[in-house]
C-alpha cells in the first residue's frame, strides 16, 4: 500500500523501536511507497510513512531491499556532502562515510552482516539516521 509521507519533524525525531515478524507488511508498504516516489527518492525509513519501527528500504541497482532492525556497526572514509529528504524541504549538509558495515534482518528475519560502499552506503546512513530520530 502506498502511504502518505510524514513531514512532522516532532514525529520524525522520535527514536524507532525494534521490528518483529508482525511488521512484515510495513516492509511491503515501504517498497510500494518508494516505488511511487522513485523519481525523487532512493530510500525510506518506516517513520517516513508514519510507523515508528526499525525498518528501511534502499534502492540497490535493480531491486528495493528491505532491512529490518539495521544497525551500522562500522564506518570508514568520512566525507562531507549535502542531501535532500522527501520528508524535509531543501538540501542540507551532512557527514557520511564511503563504506559502512550493517547488521540487519531480511524478510525471513535471518541476520546478515554486509558491507556497502559509495551511493548505497550513503542511502543506508541517511535511512538509519531516521531510525535514530536524526534529521539532516
Amino acid at each position: 500500500m502506498i502511504r502518505p509521507i510524514v513531514r512532522d519533524t516532532q514525529f520524525l525525531k522520535k527514536k524507532s523501536v525494534a521490528a518483529g515478524k508482525a511488521d512484515l507488511p510495513i516492509g511491503q508498504d515501504l517498497k510500494d511507497t518508494l516505488k511511487a516516489h522513485n523519481k525523487e527518492c532512493v530510500g525510506m525509513a518506516a517513520n517516513m510513512i508514519g510507523v515508528n519501527k526499525r525498518i528501511i528500504v534502499v534502492h540497490m541497482a535493480f531491486a528495493d531491499v528491505v532491512m529490518y532492525n539495521p544497525t551500522i556497526i562500522q564506518k570508514d572514509g568520512r566525507y562531507e556532502t549535502e542531501e535532500g529528504c522527501l520528508s524535509l524541504p531543501g538540501v542540507r549538509p551532512c557527514i557520511r562515510y564511503q563504506s559502512v558495515t550493517v547488521r540487519y534482518q531480511d524478510e525471513t528475519f535471518q541476520w546478515h552482516t554486509n558491507t556497502f560502499t559509495g551511493w548505497t552506503a550513503q542511502i543506508i546512513q541517511h535511512e538509519c539516521d531516521h531510525l535514530e530520530g536524526i534529521l539532516i
